[in-house]
């Protein structure tokens, strides 16, 4: 019946008259047109008028035909499981027997069908479809050749993984020996689908493309000089995945593909050149890349250098030639979505006291002119200059030279771009040259472009480091008043750099800041009445950098009273819809941790409102899952948001949050949150339930039995945030519960053991984990010490390394009670133990005295001879030590 299939003729008429409509430009019509389409789909042969005028009246005007493929695609995307078989099969036979139409546009909206088929789970129920797409390349008719072609690489692309499985009887092993046939085609549209094609079984090592890659290799070589742009980009693309995956079969060729390499990253075809650009970012990253790349520095140097320089599309995009914006409200799409990070708890600040936060540091200007030359050669340059460190140097220095002081802008900013992007890398090396450097791109920041006062900015950020450890009045002085100068400068990118600098200049000075914090603040509030929208929620972030950065010395009443109103002024006029609550309720969780005390004026209203967002996430998350239909999910970022704004109340409140803990439902809540299918939920909620215990556990304990049995369900590893928190609270709920924590250990303990033992556990939570069985072991040694021998080396390992404070101190008392009980668990890896006490700079009196006592109890135990053989096996700095402290 399918066969004979004719649309009739009134009907046809009716839905080409709507086709016609949806191309006007007139909302209202587009509607009435989407009813009528909603309504035509409830009649079973609809699909085949549709594939009726794709197909068969090529008298219609071709915009209007594809409008009716596209029309189909979405059709069969959402239903086509319910297309009557006649209607089905009519379809797929139109699209093999049509697929070489002579209008491109048509021949790709058949392809984009025919693969919207297939990966709606068809390719199956289709056997016959890749067999004839493969005879269909073999037609003398190019445009039969070229439609076949661009389908199958559309199915390439869209069902890689179902293509090389045992589900099709392996197609791939006929498919790529036959694309590697038209490697050589005379056309270059033919020449560029077969290498897109193969390509895209490169990544995965498909069986089939493993077979055959010397060929394959072998023939890409061949089509290196194509003179089609688009051959040479997926030439490109194809080394790029060979460096990752088939190293071994391009070692032998490497001179020659980095020269090849060097010729594309120049291309006069900016896509040739970009993917081109991408084979040194990821050459860098193979262990290889210093021996194959350091005979080709002096040619690669400059040419990635020449690629950081604006492109005239950047400039008109990134509307270089305006230098003042300040005043130009931002539109939506200036605005890109943040995701909030959940709180994670880790008192075990590392010794060296190191920030490790460097995801702002990526290289950045603007979402608009996304990934392009620039970028990536920026990128690369980075990664570069981790690898060779100083000897980038001698190819790099003259070519700064002339950039920095270079009269044309573009050039100028390129190399305050380059002298960023190498900063990490060639630190050391560029130190001698600094004491000049940075007082010159201090001058830059009141450059008469904006573009190059914005770029010098990131530029100065990325060696903050450096200007912190010189004397405050050379360096840091200068830097600082210049970036607050530039936090209220006239252009908004330059105001966005500037704050965005800032903060990671806060992160690296931290308390060097305090002296100046009166002149910092008036800067950063008087911004607030200046920034437009996007730049708004950029110093939110630095003010509670700075927060995070000066602590305690924030809480003095002339600060609080420059910084809480405006705050509160944004904090008021926002609605509990409005996304930008989250930087600001980030921001105010800084605060109040920083101000302590200072903040109890401000916090009732503000602990209120947290309290209603989770109520209101938690209610609108019932509804939607028992009326799917009617309500919609709710935005968990609020909720999340909320319970780490009460953690840092709590946390700087400490018992002063006790009266409005009291008068809230905030446990009730916490424990629906502690459940949540959504991990950032339960993260968040956590360090809420461990700062609440700190802060007034007379309001948590009654609730105990009922949350020890969800943090003990959730000591889950692979939830890296998730178990770190949960073992937090644990540990914080141990100290506060005493003996009578008994009844719990078996919940934990076993858990807690895995976790220290685990291979790769990350350092956080391997200190966090040392810490919480110290403070088990504290309080019910009895029930710990029997294992004593299954942790006491990593535990000794994790915690040498965290600097004194008082989880330390109560974990070690703790492993001290435990080597009480059972002193036989500790002697296998008694070094351990020595090494770890040894890390102690000032512990208190009685802590000290505990060390001794089993110190000497040891020593006498095995004897002087033994003891002496033993300690000969101590580093010179450990033995050190015990002799100076404890006398050993």
């Amino acid at each position: 019946m399918a066969a004979d299939w004719r649309p009739d003729e009134s009907g046809l008429q009716q839905i080409l008259q709507l086709l016609k409509e949806s191309q006007s430009p007139d909302t209202n019509t587009q509607r009435a047109v989407q009813l009528k389409l909603e309504q035509l789909n409830q009649y079973p042969d609809f699909n085949s008028y549709l594939m009726f005028v794709l197909t068969k009246l090529t008298a219609e005007d071709e915009p209007t035909r594809s409008l009716s493929g596209l029309i189909l695609k979405n059709n069969v995307k959402a239903h086509f499981t319910a297309f009557p078989p006649t209607v089905a099969a009519f379809v797929k036979r139109e699209c093999l027997s049509s697929i070489g139409d002579p209008s491109p546009l048509i021949r790709a909206t058949i392809g984009i069908l025919i693969t919207t088929i297939a990966s709606r789970g068809e390719l199956q129920n289709w056997p016959d479809l890749l067999p004839q797409l493969c005879a269909l390349l073999d037609s003398e008719d190019y445009n039969t050749c070229e439609g076949a072609f661009g389908a199958l690489q559309k199915i390439c692309e869209d069902s890689a993984e179902v293509l090389d499985s045992d589900v099709l009887d392996r197609p791939l092993n006929v498919m790529i020996p036959k694309f590697l046939q038209f490697f050589k085609h005379a056309s270059p549209k033919i020449r560029s689908h077969a290498v897109a094609c193969v390509n895209q079984f490169i990544i995965s090592r498909t069986q089939a493309l493993m077979l055959h890659i010397d060929s394959f290799i072998e023939n890409l070589f061949a089509l290196a000089s194509d003179e089609e742009p688009d051959v040479r980009k997926n030439v490109c693309r194809a080394l790029v995945m060979l460096l990752e995956v088939r190293m071994d079969r391009l070692l032998p060729h490497m001179h020659a593909i980095v020269q090849y390499m060097l010729q594309r990253t120049r291309d006069a075809d900016e896509n040739v050149a970009l993917e081109a650009c991408e084979f040194w970012l990821t050459l860098a990253e193979q262990p290889v890349c210093k021996e194959l790349l350091s005979g080709h520095l002096a040619q690669l140097v400059p040419v990635l250098v020449n690629g950081m320089k604006y492109s005239e599309i950047d400039i008109i995009l990134l509307k270089g030639d305006v230098e003042e914006d300040e005043s130009v409200p931002d539109t939506e799409q200036d605005i890109r979505p943040r995701f909030h990070r959940s709180r994670t708890v880790s008192q075990a600040h590392a010794a060296d006291g190191q920030n490790s936060t460097d995801e702002d540091d990526d290289i950045d200007e603007d979402a608009l002119s996304d990934w392009n030359i620039r970028k990536c050669s920026a990128a690369a340059l980075d990664v570069l200059a981790n690898v060779f460190r100083e000897d980038l140097l001698p190819h790099l220095l003259p070519l700064l030279k002339e950039l920095l002081f270079h009269q044309d802008w573009v050039y100028k900013e390129s190399g305050i771009l380059v002298l960023g992007a190498i900063a990490e890398g060639c630190m050391q090396g560029m130190s001698p040259y600094l004491p000049e450097l940075i007082p010159h791109l201090i001058t830059c920041l009141s450059d008469k472009k904006a573009l190059v006062r914005s770029i010098t900015c990131w530029s100065l950020s990325r060696y903050a480091h450096w200007v912190v450890g010189q004397p405050a009045e050379t360096q840091l002085q200068p830097l600082m008043s210049q970036l607050l100068a530039r936090i209220l400068d006239s252009n908004k990118r330059v105001q966005e750099a500037a704050c965005s600098a800032f903060a990671t200049l806060e992160e690296e000075a931290c308390t060097e800041l305090v002296p100046y914090l009166g002149f910092i603040l008036d800067t950063l509030v008087f911004a607030f009445n200046k920034y437009q929208h996007k730049n708004l929620l950029i110093l939110y972030d630095a003010i509670g950098t700075l927060a995070d950065s000066v602590g305690h010395h924030l809480n003095k009443p002339e600060f609080i009273q420059m910084l809480m109103p405006p705050l509160i002024q944004k904090w008021n006029l926002l609605k509990d819809e409005d996304k930008d609550l989250f930087p600001l309720l980030e921001c105010l969780s800084s605060v109040a941790t920083a101000l302590q005390s200072g903040f109890l004026p401000y916090c009732e209203p503000v602990y209120q409102r947290c309290v209603n967002l989770v109520q209101k996430t938690l209610n609108q998350a019932t509804l939607h899952q028992s009326q799917p239909e009617e309500s919609e999910a709710p935005d968990k970022d609020f909720m999340i948001v909320a319970l780490d704004l009460l953690s840092g109340l709590a946390e700087g409140l400490g018992t002063h949050v006790e009266g409005l803990v009291a008068q809230s439902p905030v446990l009730s809540l916490m424990y629906q949150c502690m459940q949540d299918k959504m991990p950032e939920v339960r993260q968040s909620s956590f360090a809420l339930l461990g700062d609440l215990t700190k802060a007034c556990f007379q309001h948590v304990k009654p609730c105990i039995s009922d949350f020890m049995p969800i943090l003990g369900v959730n000591l889950n590893p692979e939830l890296i945030s998730v178990c770190n928190n949960a073992i937090w609270a644990i540990g914080e709920i141990s100290i506060q519960m005493g003996t009578e924590m008994q009844v719990y250990v078996p919940m934990v303990l076993n858990h807690l053991v895995d976790i220290i033992n685990r291979a790769n556990t990350p350092k956080t939570l391997l200190e966090n984990t040392a810490i919480t069985i110290g403070r088990l072991g504290f309080v019910c040694p009895q029930e710990v010490a029997p294992i004593l021998q299954q942790f006491i080396r990593p535990w000794c390992t994790s915690l040498r390394n965290i600097r004194d404070n008082e989880e330390k101190d109560s974990a070690f008392r703790g492993i001290c009670a435990m080597i009480g009980v059972n002193p036989a668990g500790v002697v296998q890896d008694f070094i351990f133990f020595c090494d770890a006490v040894a890390s102690w700079v000032n512990p208190k009196d009685d802590l000290r005295e505990m060390f001794y006592k089993i110190l000497h109890g040891f020593k006498s135990q095995v004897g002087v001879e033994n003891w002496r053989r033993f300690s000969e096996q101590f580093p010179p700095p450990l033995k050190e030590r015990l002799s100076v402290y404890y006398g050993m």
